[in-house]
């Protein structure tokens, strides 16, 4: 079991920049991907971000070049500094984490993120 607890959400100006932490409660270098979807009213869940255990990264199209995703290992977190914020960037951030084996996926409870135009 990984409890996952996100932190840094916020409201900011477009242009603006925020970084958002996800604490997990267990060790995550065994975890084999973490990373960051978000949700924005009325829209399915689409994934923002996420890294491998061996750091390999992989990024949303519309944040490329604006959004990074690093992990630390010895602290048990995951963050993103998302910098360029565009009002569509609004939305609830969720924190994400895929053990292979087994197959188990767990999600934190979200942060709110708000661009204001």
């Amino acid at each position: 079991q990984v409890q996952l607890v996100e932190s840094g959400g916020g409201l900011v100006q477009a242009g603006g920049s925020l970084r958002l932490s996800c604490a997990a409660s267990r060790s995550i270098s065994r975890i084999n991907v973490m990373g960051w979807y978000r949700q924005a009213p009325g829209k399915q869940r689409d994934l923002v971000a996420t890294i491998t255990s061996g750091g390999s990264t992989n990024y949303a199209d519309s944040v490329k070049g604006r959004f990074t995703i690093s992990r630390d290992n010895a602290k048990n977190t995951v963050s993103l500094q998302m910098n360029s914020l565009k009002p569509e960037d609004t939305g609830v951030y969720y924190c994400y984490a895929l053990v292979i084996t087994p197959m188990t996926a767990y999600w934190g409870q979200g942060t709110q993120v708000t661009v204001s135009s």
